[in-house]
């Protein structure tokens, strides 16, 4: 469970670092192609065994990290769009609410067994981010955005089914650093390959700020995909138990994070949202 709890807080720091970015106005895309190359970094500074790339293409999750990577600079983008544009809250619902695409997922392919008492504790988190999601009725969102929530929403469910796919049939307990940092690699290379089709157009300026940004955000990305997959690896609980848990966590911490860090105004039924969503957790760990 230690793992779990640190990938969840890794991951609620990526709303709260996400949001500050506006703050400051630090250019999210080039400060998340310097996260990635920083995050690339740590997974190959924690492999325990000895960096070899022949070998490294041979693995059969290879292929997988190079298409994960990919979809991982799209996803970042679309959250961290979504967390400046709706705010931290909605942005971490949109991502979380997918929980239900992975929990299908266990269940259907893997067979995974849920008590009564689990169902209903899923079915309470999705209650809870939604709750916790809503805003005031004086805050509004540009119907053009509307979409982000959806495609962030759909991009995470995806990520998390191919994340547990991964764990369950090509990964050893030792490749889980050098896996994690592949990803992140071939997110760091889609993004330069971004950036330098853009540089044809326009010239582009090193912006200190921004790699700054970059590197603190970093940290925490690597290591919330880090923990998430040793997690998984836990025999004792099922995957659909670590999804609903570490998904409805982050949306409760990063919400609170909301409030006391960027002074997010929370109503009654956003209090409800959180009460729902530690009483489906318990459920779903317990049960």
């Amino acid at each position: 469970m230690l793992n779990l709890a640190l990938s969840i807080l890794c991951s609620s720091l990526i709303f709260v670092i996400f949001k500050l970015f506006d703050v400051y106005k630090i250019q999210t895309l080039y400060a998340i192609i310097t996260n990635y190359v920083v995050a690339f970094i740590v997974g190959l500074v924690l492999y325990e065994g000895t960096v070899d790339f022949n070998e490294i293409i041979s693995k059969s999750w290879f292929f997988g990290t190079l298409a994960l990577g990919v979809f991982f600079i799209l996803i970042f983008n679309l959250m961290a769009k979504t967390s400046q544009i709706a705010g931290v809250s909605v942005a971490s619902v949109a991502t979380k609410m997918s929980l239900i695409m992975p929990v299908v997922f266990g269940v259907f392919l893997y067979k995974e067994t849920l008590s009564f008492l689990q169902v209903v504790g899923i079915v309470l988190a999705l209650v809870a981010v939604y709750f916790a999601s809503m805003k005031e009725k004086s805050v509004t969102i540009p119907k053009k955005a509307l979409l982000l929530p959806l495609l962030v929403f759909l991009g995470s469910g995806i990520i998390d089914i191919s994340m547990k796919y991964f764990q369950e049939h090509h990964l050893q307990p030792r490749e889980v650093a050098i896996f994690s940092s592949m990803i992140f690699g071939f997110a760091a290379l889609t993004g330069f390959i971004f950036i330098g089709a853009k540089a044809i157009k326009t010239s582009l300026k090193l912006n200190l700020k921004n790699i700054v940004g970059g590197i603190v955000l970093g940290v925490p990305n690597y290591f919330s995909i880090f923990f998430l997959i040793r997690a998984l690896q836990n025999e004792h609980i099922s995957s659909s138990a670590i999804f609903t848990i570490n998904n409805v966590a982050i949306v409760m911490l990063s919400t609170l994070l909301g409030i006391t860090i960027f002074k997010e105004r929370m109503s009654l039924k956003n209090w409800g949202g959180i009460a729902l969503a530690v009483i489906s957790i318990v459920l779903v760990a317990l049960f």
